[in-house]
């Protein structure tokens, strides 16, 4: 997985320490003939069907780094419909030793354009589910799919 290089540069004074990260996770939705579907992809680290995530860059807007990472890792073009979820996750060990913890921001986003297809090293595979046919997730995976489908009038702050 490419790390940021500001996130490179404070892991060579930190090493695998725990480090506190913006994130953001963009569940990007789309109308069909039988239904809504949702753009997921599988992770190239960890096999997992995630909805896309990603580390927000230093100075950079959330919303503007979801829809940044939805380009960049499954080649579609999304937009902000609006935030629904804002939480401290767990604390995560990735597959290289680094211990993270993100403060995620979770956005429900639209479909423009584009079919998906892995647009980096971050990604193996690309795909649309239909909501009912869903592949399996981590747990919290599922719960940011939930919580932007059903498109709440206040945003859900904490886990």
């Amino acid at each position: 997985m490419p790390i940021p290089p500001y996130v490179a540069h404070l892991r060579t004074m930190i090493g695998h320490d725990l480090l506190w990260l913006p994130g953001c996770t963009a569940v990007v939705l789309r109308e069909v003939g039988h239904g809504t579907e949702v753009l997921l992809l599988r992770r190239s680290d960890t096999g997992e069907w995630t909805p896309v995530t990603g580390i927000v860059d230093p100075g950079e807007e959330p919303h503007v780094a979801a829809v940044r990472e939805v380009l960049e890792e499954t080649c579609v073009v999304a937009e902000v419909e609006r935030l629904v979820w804002v939480s401290a996750g767990e604390v995560i060990r990735h597959v290289n030793g680094d211990r993270g913890q993100y403060l995620d921001h979770t956005f429900r986003c639209r479909w423009v354009s584009g079919e998906p297809r892995p647009g980096d090293d971050e990604a193996t595979e690309t795909a649309w589910f239909e909501l009912g046919a869903l592949p399996p997730m981590p747990r919290r995976h599922v719960e940011r799919v939930a919580c932007a489908v059903a498109d709440p009038r206040e945003v859900r702050l904490g886990r």
